[in-house]
């Protein structure tokens, strides 16, 4: 008997110890390449009559539990691991795209995403708009005839906008356009695209997924296998593989994704409860926050608020700076998704690469920081962040 449910799967879906000599554990394939009894059999491999692995490149046993579990986790037909977030990004654009093609992304995104997306442009005429995509009407006005993407980050990083996935579902199923949703910041556990009508949804499985900040890798899972296939040939060539270790690595992260999860979404409340307590802090964005705009959208979507937080404080850039500099438990780092608490500075950080003009439409001013709040005890969090406060404020108490 296999276990159907969520928390079974992270542990289960993909692998029977049975093939694999009784091993509890999913063995590690650290092969480059695999031997064949015969010419004949090396040439019915290469050419599709039999499935069998034929270099690391195209397939390794190891990564296709990874992807076999991550497809059963998003309700996907099919799954794809690549090198790193940014290499699911590029290939999956890329494999629903031409020269002239046209993409809207929503407003806000991560900084390479954005780097990438001005390269298609540049490079291939490829152009893209943004958009709030808070109506219908809104997105309807930025479609084109040769509009092929709608692409999506919900919650934004780094502002925690949510988008309403059912609404740009109907949008993009009315003009046949195809809908990628990166759901990096809530993983399968908190969110699943696929079964809200998308067509694609990836993620950075560096963060989440990983959970450990030891792996740079990303996952893409397609709503139907043809999708998967179109990527297939982009990732052979360009060459934007996994490891087979860093698979392994996150089949171990994984088993523990929904209580790692559950801990650090309960923290976050404690935290954006500190928050909005004290007087230094402007405002909070957390999707859990019941006061938050975007509440309803998001109660709507997501099982629970995540473990990201986004805030601003009453100060300048080198006032918030300061701020940071003064943590001590909390790391000053880029990433999200550990088990340490990680903050930053995503002006001048993740998305230093964005102009000034266009950071601040998308809502990244000089005083927004960004919070991966961890699996420490969240009396301690809260007690770090009231340290730095008071050291930052002159040594007035918050």
């Amino acid at each position: 008997m296999k276990g159907n449910r969520f928390d079974t799967k992270l542990i289960h879906e993909g692998y029977k110890t049975s093939e694999y000599h009784g091993s509890l554990t999913p063995p590690l394939f650290h092969t480059s390449t695999y031997t064949f009894p015969t010419a004949q059999h090396g040439e019915q491999s290469f050419s599709g009559e039999r499935e069998d692995f034929i270099y690391s490149r195209l397939g390794n046993p190891t990564v296709q539990i990874l992807e076999e579990r991550m497809a059963a986790l998003e309700e996907g037909e099919a799954a794809l691991a690549f090198g790193s977030g940014m290499a699911a990004v590029s290939a999956t654009i890329f494999s629903l795209i031409s020269s002239g093609d046209h993409i809207i992304c929503s407003k806000g995104i991560y900084g390479c995403t954005y780097g990438y997306l001005e390269m298609l442009e540049s490079k291939f005429g490829i152009q893209h708009n943004f958009c709030e995509m808070d109506t219908e009407e809104e997105l309807s006005a930025l479609i084109q005839d040769n509009t092929k993407v709608i692409f999506i980050e919900t919650p934004i990083n780094p502002t925690m906008k949510v988008i309403d996935i059912e609404m740009i579902v109907e949008v993009a199923k009315k003009n046949n356009i195809m809908l990628v949703v990166d759901n990096t910041f809530c993983s399968p556990y908190l969110q699943k695209p696929l079964t809200l009508g998308c067509d694609i949804v990836l993620h950075s499985a560096t963060k989440y997924i990983s959970g450990h900040g030891d792996v740079v890798a990303g996952i893409v899972v397609c709503k139907t296998k043809e999708l998967a296939e179109r990527m297939l040939p982009i990732r052979k060539d360009i060459g934007a593989i996994m490891s087979p270790f860093d698979a392994w690595l996150l089949l171990r992260g994984l088993k523990t994704l929904a209580v790692r999860m559950d801990r650090q979404c309960e923290n976050a409340e404690k935290v954006v409860a500190y928050l909005q307590s004290n007087p230094i802090v402007k405002e909070v964005f957390y999707p859990g926050d019941s006061k938050n705009k975007d509440h309803y959208i998001a109660s709507k979507q997501m099982k629970k608020g995540g473990g990201v937080i986004a805030f601003t404080i009453h100060g300048t850039k080198q006032e918030t700076q300061e701020f940071i500099n003064q943590l001590k438990m909390v790391k000053i780092a880029v990433s999200l998704g550990d088990t340490e608490t990680l903050i930053q500075h995503p002006s001048t950080m993740t998305h230093a690469v964005v102009p000034k003009e266009l950071q601040q439409k998308m809502g990244i001013t000089d005083n927004l920081l960004r919070m991966s709040v961890g699996l420490e005890a969240w009396e301690d969090i809260v007690a770090d962040l009231r340290q730095a406060f008071t050291k930052s404020s002159g040594n007035k108490v918050y």
